[in-house]
């Protein structure tokens, strides 16, 4: 497989996240998904690209809902709503660095997400 499609591949496994704009929640996990699991066997860098990105976006999913619940479950006090204004942000760091790693991996440069857990090895 040519550089510029290995690339071009490990950044739609980034971008894909993207999707979520489209079907909140889970769109911005099914899109990475599917880019992994598509390409997943054409090249390792495709793959480790896909699994990050699976993994980041699986670990937002699961901050996003705690910080929601936390919410929701306090928003008689005042400090709910704290914890539901987190939630939003977490929700749009996530688009940010997959955007982050879309770029730098279209310059062909692996990108580690921060706060991620390792779902996938």
């Amino acid at each position: 497989m040519a550089d510029n499609d290995v690339r071009m591949w490990s950044m739609l496994c980034h971008l894909a996240a993207l999707f979520g704009l489209l079907l909140p929640s889970l769109g911005a996990v099914v899109g990475p998904l599917v880019f992994w699991l598509l390409k997943r066997l054409d090249h390792p860098a495709i793959d480790a690209a896909g699994k990050e990105s699976l993994n980041f976006q699986l670990s937002i999913l699961i901050y996003s809902w705690v910080l929601g619940v936390l919410g929701a479950a306090t928003a008689f006090i005042l400090i709910g709503f704290l914890f539901l204004g987190a939630a939003v942000l977490v929700g749009i760091l996530g688009l940010v660095l997959a955007v982050v790693a879309s770029v730098k991996t279209s310059n062909g440069q692996p990108y580690r997400y921060p706060f991620t857990i390792r779902f996938l090895q």
